[in-house]
């Protein structure tokens, strides 16, 4: 049944959602009750279960060990002989890591011939030639010693009181920057905050260290630094502490502020548009709604030689293989699976850890059975266009078009290293309700479902349970997306920002000392 045919009052006709012509489930658009009579495909179906919305129905006998098949692939095999009109879920299904006979592409796919007419919005345009949708001045801390001091500096200013342009003085502490080895860890730290003081959204910044920390502020100092003439560095050592360091900042942030505010805002080409693709709190009917519109949304950026960068490596575990397929050449299709077999690898570390430990309680109340269905949903974001390129945590994006990211899924985490790399906007779609935001990049809330849109108004920007609903379709909730983050990029408040949400979590790998 499409989609668009269902109607907002149940009816057994359009109480449950097919998704493909090979699943032996479906997936209810409302709670059922034992006895509920469903019609899938010209089948009728009888419910031996009570059955909350958005968890799966069987449609068909399943012999014990048999696969189930949702989006037409794999979700794992049945613990015992499943009827028809039972619940499907955790009970029931063995979760059974996949293996693939990866499909690279023959030759290098060519990026796209863009179209004459590109949109446009209203954005700052930087030195390097990227775009600000925002124009912040940054306090980062370079380790745990300066975190609360990073806050007492951007708390000292009133964000009534600054001038036009000025989008806010904001702090960045975090737990890390002593005690840490010195290596990769420490190289992913200074890469990440690195990336936070270059950001586009970011006209003017601080590096504040202690000053006998690991992470030492010479690091994102001298000549060849980003805009070296809008970054101090300083520690609480050479300021005389706390309250002179607090004195020392805002001399140098209100030196900074008319060359701010004389920055207006620019007609720009959103080709300019650098789209963090992330989601969290998902839900069943993240694969139906939200990530497919926000999908849809992402090729319509790629056309324009935009850039939209998928993330959270757990969650690609059993979809990597449609990725690969997608891939520009052979070696990009390889390079996301040594990343994959890396994280394999990072978790081994760690005894007991799999990648099946990443659905939430949450995810499992909303529908989502393990990672193989929850990633099937999740890859959805990242559209049906050409993956370009892959990049670690906090790289700086650089290429046109889709991509990936290597992130944990733990939202925050995700969400700093997505900004880092660039994103000048993020999209975060949620099907149980996610409060979460960024300091200097707007973050876009799409609901998977109308209750947690109604549930959660304050938070949510879109709601994609319309489609659902059968009050829109995948592609029109998809041009609404991109339409907003269009408007967002120009300076439109999103939830989060009204909110205050400013959530700063860089990915510690490595031992504390």
């Amino acid at each position: 049944m499409s989609l668009v045919d269902i109607e907002k009052m149940p009816t057994a006709e359009n109480s449950a959602i097919h998704l493909h012509p090979t699943d032996n489930v479906a997936v209810l658009r409302v709670p059922v009750s034992p006895g509920a009579e469903l019609r899938i495909g010209g089948v009728t179906v009888i419910t031996k279960d009570s059955i909350p919305a958005g968890h799966k129905v069987c449609l068909k006998t399943i012999p014990a060990g048999d696969r189930i098949l949702r989006y037409g692939q794999v979700i794992g095999r049945s613990k015992v002989t499943i009827e028809p009109g039972q619940h499907i879920h955790t009970h029931n299904v063995l979760f059974e890591e996949q293996t693939f006979n990866y499909e690279f592409p023959p030759a290098e796919v060519p990026y796209p011939p863009l179209p004459a007419n590109i949109p446009t919005f209203m954005g700052y345009k930087r030195e390097d030639g990227r775009a600000g949708t925002r124009n912040y001045v940054a306090v980062v801390a370079a380790s745990n010693c300066a975190a609360h001091t990073a806050e007492l500096i951007a708390e000292s200013f009133d964000p009534a009181s600054l001038p036009p342009h000025v989008d806010g003085v904001v702090a960045f502490p975090h737990g890390e920057g002593c005690g840490h080895s010195i290596g990769p860890d420490t190289d992913q730290l200074r890469r990440t905050l690195a990336g936070v003081l270059a950001h586009p959204n970011v006209g003017a910044a601080i590096i504040l260290g202690l000053g006998c920390e690991v992470n030492q502020i010479d690091h994102y100092l001298g000549p060849n630094a980003p805009r070296s003439s809008r970054l101090m560095g300083m520690t609480l050592q050479g300021s005389g502490g706390t309250r002179g360091a607090v004195e020392a900042a805002r001399k140098f942030i209100n030196e900074q502020m008319d060359a701010l505010a004389a920055e207006a805002r620019t007609e720009l080409p959103a080709s300019l548009i650098t789209l963090g693709l992330n989601c969290g709190g998902s839900d069943s009917f993240s694969g139906i709604t939200a990530n497919p519109a926000l999908g849809y949304c992402s090729d319509l950026l790629a056309e324009i030689g935009a850039a939209s960068i998928l993330a959270e490596t757990t969650e690609i575990i059993g979809a990597e293989h449609l990725l690969v397929k997608r891939a520009r050449n052979r070696a990009t299709g390889e390079k996301l699976l040594r990343m994959i077999a890396e994280y394999k690898e990072y978790l081994n570390q760690f005894k007991g850890s799999n990648f099946n430990d990443n659905p939430s309680p949450g995810n499992k109340e909303g529908g989502l059975t393990n990672i193989l269905e929850k990633s099937l949903g999740a890859v959805a974001k990242g559209g049906t266009s050409t993956l370009t390129q892959v990049y670690e945590y906090a790289e700086r994006i650089t290429e046109p078009g889709f991509g990936f990211m290597n992130t944990p899924g733990y939202d925050p985490v995700s969400l700093s290293g997505l900004a880092a790399g660039g994103c000048n906007v993020i999209c975060f779609t949620t099907g149980r309700g996610s409060a979460i935001g960024f300091p200097t990049v707007p973050v876009v809330k799409v609901a998977t479902n109308s209750n947690t849109f109604r549930r959660m108004r304050d938070n949510m920007d879109i709601n994609a349970g319309r489609i659902a609903d059968g009050d829109a379709t995948v592609q029109q909730i998809g041009k609404e997306i991109f339409d907003f983050i269009l408007r967002v990029a120009s300076g439109e408040k999103t939830c989060a920002e009204r909110l205050g949400h400013q959530e700063f979590v860089p990915w510690r790998i490595g031992p504390v000392m």
